[in-house]
């Protein structure tokens, strides 16, 4: 059984969601640079992994809103990208971003699946 690593919540307004999800649940909010993207810590994180390092909680990101993303995103951790997606198009999901890494931390990929929903996907180095 693979679990939920990560979450995504795109925002029309960057600025105005990082200013509601700090002052609303205290979370604590890193931009990333050279990336348009922000870093939800949810939770404290391990120094030099960037992972939760309470159990069971998981950290995520805000994006700009784009086709990719109109909404929310549960991301699964899975062995390898490239098999999980010949499985999601097996089972009638659909690619929508192919295989991308992330050098230094990882591979995602996100699907859509029968029902619509956008899916993500994360394999560590």
């Amino acid at each position: 059984m693979r679990g939920v690593v990560h979450f995504e919540i795109p925002a029309d307004d960057v600025g105005r969601a990082k200013e509601f999800y700090s002052s609303v649940f205290d979370w604590r909010l890193e931009d990333l640079p050279g990336m348009d993207y922000t870093a939800v810590h949810t939770t404290e994180v391990d120094g030099q992994t960037q992972m939760p390092t309470t159990p069971g909680v998981i950290n995520g990101g805000l994006v700009p809103r784009s086709g990719d993303t109109p909404a929310p995103v549960l991301t699964v951790d899975v062995e390898s990208i490239d098999q999980a997606l010949k499985q999601v198009e097996a089972a009638g999901g659909r690619t929508v971003r192919p295989r991308t890494e992330i050098p230094g931390m990882g591979a995602y990929a996100y699907f859509t699946d029968p029902e619509g929903n956008t899916v993500g996907l994360w394999e560590n180095p």
